[in-house]
């Protein structure tokens, strides 16, 4: 960690008073030392990763980090705060701040970084250290574990900030026990004790949204619980860039499951049969104690997991306590995540294949057949079918990854066969919700059965997915398949007969639902219901406006972020001009997520005014019949757009009433002297004020 902290890094009177002030506050240090290139970029890809999951952990510490193309280097910057910071933790906030940014991709840099620092932050030592280091060069090696000689903290303290040997994380599988302290390998020397004394053994698997920072925090926490306990734990840290497995022998040999996580345990089927808890990765943080004595106690009861595999983190409720509609969207957006790319280059084929050969280009023959290199028609029938072939696994891959959400690679299978039969039976996109939904239902329940030790070899391979095929097929042949069949037919007549005034708020409505959370789930679901209308070789004419629409109010709000920074520079900041050149090719493009800095920046001003323009030109786009074959593109698929012009026109009315409104807005805000333009500053001026930082 040499090299990734030094004293123009730190910063031990951190003034900010919110996690985004502190982010910026820390951020500024990196720009200043070449470490970052674009100062809100970067600050929008850590409040992405922030969004995901709180970073404040108990003890007073924040940890907000990312991966990012606007970072040049591994960097780590330190902020003590004296008021303390909200980044979220139970406990209170957080006084102790550690900004850490990596190149996109870096996953190795990236974890050799947080690993080695999330272990430290887990020793009091060394925290109590930081707290009161007395200067910025001292803290810089504390942190970076430089020799007790070369920083002001204590020599205990400044030898338990010495970095973890580099393998820890190429690794990521972490013994407990044997080589923390003397008393530890004794215990876990079974030669020197009788077998009857031996420490009872636990195995425990951590892993986190980003599989970094929380994952390895949670594995030191248990580790150290385990050998105030006495207890024997062994973790798997199944991190970002992949994971070690335990040996089976050692899997073999424990007593006892912990599951710390929040994203899907991979290959869990090696833990079946044994004592198991399963809970998020913040209580492996907070109470590893009570996770031990829990496992302990489900030991001593004899009870043991059930199935070839414990239950899946979407199955549990979790630290949250998440609702089932909650998970329910987490299922269906995983479903969606993996159709997107299958509608995405199926829709642009097939519609390039139209622009190319004209409409009649469905009626050419297998390019297998008659294909001619010379001829244009050729390519064009080459294009078109090879999209229709992409297309053909829009509704299997949307029920397979739904099942694979909610039960693991188990639901694959019988995802992806009832996905195919909606098909056969024409129950299209309904019928592919509802075969992915009954999928996954299905191997959970079967996982739950009670299976004799010899058969759990072959229930992942052979058992589970022959039971769970033939249920989900008797379903969608025999039961449910022909209403759902009905149904979307019926959903299809509907958006066929929707004129005038209704089609027209239609488009408002997803134009709102577009430009709400520019790329988050409520705009999935509008992008979505969009696609799917337009997964088949002949979409019906109101499926085409409707993807139309969507696609001219995503492309509204970097556009206009664009363009008042163009009209009104001077209510910006520099780096928010410099982005305003970025978002015109980002919005052009329909890329959404282009107005994300901004909307971050000042989220009560941009998400409203946004949301305005795409309603406006959602409803024109209606209103004008414009039609669009291809699922994304921008403006570089004008020329297969229906009524382009007033296509275009549509846009540009939606670009100009959000730009006016984030003008009139931010320029009310300026003259009302609440806060410096586009929240440069804020955290500043409401120190020097004594109030809060304006939204």
């Amino acid at each position: 960690m040499s090299d990734m902290i030094t004293a123009d890094l730190v910063d031990l009177d951190l003034s900010a008073d919110t996690k985004e002030a502190a982010a910026r506050a820390l951020a500024e240090r990196m720009v200043a030392q070449g470490r970052v290139t674009d100062l809100d970029g970067f600050l929008a890809d850590v409040a992405a990763r922030e969004a995901q999951m709180p970073t404040g952990l108990d003890g007073g510490i924040g940890i907000p980090h990312c991966r990012s193309e606007h970072v040049t280097e591994p960097t780590l910057a330190f902020g003590r705060s004296a008021n303390g910071i909200d980044f979220g933790a139970a406990d209170g906030p957080a006084d102790l701040i550690f900004l850490i940014a990596a190149p996109a991709g870096a996953d190795d840099a990236h974890l050799t970084i947080l690993s080695s620092l999330a272990r430290q932050l887990m020793n009091t030592e060394f925290t109590d250290a930081l707290r009161s280091v007395g200067d910025a060069a001292a803290a810089a090696a504390l942190i970076r574990g430089d020799e007790p000689g070369e920083s002001e903290a204590p020599a205990d303290a400044g030898s338990q900030g010495t970095e973890a040997p580099a393998d820890a994380d190429s690794q990521d599988t972490v013994a407990s026990a044997g080589a923390a302290s003397p008393a530890a390998a004794t215990v876990n020397d079974d030669s020197a004790a009788a077998p009857e004394e031996r420490p009872f053994r636990i195995v425990a698997v951590t892993s986190c949204p980003t599989g970094i920072a929380h994952t390895y925090m949670a594995a030191e926490s248990l580790e150290n619980a385990g050998r105030e306990a006495g207890v024997e734990v062994t973790v798997e840290t199944q991190g970002s860039a992949g994971f070690t497995r335990l040996d089976p022998a050692v899997i073999a040999a424990a007593d006892a499951v912990i599951f710390a996580h929040d994203v899907s345990v991979r290959e869990k089927d090696r833990f079946a049969g044994k004592p198991t808890v399963d809970v998020g990765v913040k209580a492996g943080i907070n109470r590893p104690a009570e996770l031990i004595a829990e496992v302990r106690e489900k030991a001593a009861r004899g009870e043991v997991s059930s199935g070839s595999a414990p239950a899946t983190p979407v199955e549990r409720a979790g630290e949250s306590g998440e609702g089932y509609g909650t998970k329910l969207r987490k299922w269906l957006m995983s479903g969606v995540s993996y159709m997107v790319p299958f509608v995405a280059a199926g829709g642009l084929l097939i519609a390039l294949g139209f622009a190319i050969g004209g409409y009649k280009v469905d009626k050419a023959p297998s390019v297998m057949d008659h294909f001619m290199w010379t001829q244009a028609d050729s390519w064009a029938a080459l294009l078109f079918q090879i999209g229709g072939v992409a297309f053909g696994f829009l509704v299997p891959v949307l029920a397979g990854y739904i099942a694979y959400g909610m039960a693991d690679r188990p639901g694959l299978v019988p995802g992806f066969v009832g996905g195919s039969i909606a098909l056969t039976i024409n129950a299209g996109f309904l019928g592919g919700l509802a075969a992915g939904l009954i999928a996954g239902g299905v191997v959970i329940a079967i996982q739950k059965v009670n299976i004799p030790a010899a058969l759990r070899g072959i229930m992942p391979v052979v058992v589970i997915p022959l039971i769970s095929s033939a249920i989900v097929g008797f379903l969608m042949f025999v039961v449910i398949g022909k209403p759902i069949a009905e149904a979307q037919k019926g959903m299809t007549d509907w958006l066929n007969s929707l004129s005038g005034s209704n089609a027209i708020l239609l488009g408002a409505l997803l134009g709102l639902m577009m430009c709400f959370d520019l790329g988050g789930p409520v705009n999935k679901v509008a992008y979505t219901f969009a696609t799917a209308g337009i997964a088949v070789s002949n979409p019906s004419d109101s499926a085409m406006k409707i993807m139309a629409a969507v696609m001219a109010a995503g492309m509204v709000p970097p556009l206009a972020m664009a363009l008042a920074t163009t009209v009104r520079g001077k209510l910006f900041n520099q780096t928010e001009r410099e982005n305003g050149k970025a978002a015109w090719v980002l919005g052009a493009s329909f890329i959404s997520e282009g107005a994300i800095p901004f909307a971050a920046a000042d989220p009560l001003r941009v998400i409203p005014a946004s949301m305005a323009g795409g309603a406006i030109t959602g409803a024109l786009s209606m209103a004008f019949g414009a039609t669009l074959r291809a699922p994304h593109g921008g403006i570089f698929v004008v020329p297969l757009i229906g009524n382009p012009l007033l296509y275009l026109v549509a846009i540009a009315a939606g670009v100009c009433v959000t730009t006016a409104l984030v003008v009139v807005l931010k320029g009310m805000r300026k003259q009302a002297g609440a806060a410096t333009p586009s929240g440069e500053g804020t955290a500043a001026a409401a120190a020097e004020t004594k109030q809060p930082v304006a939204a």
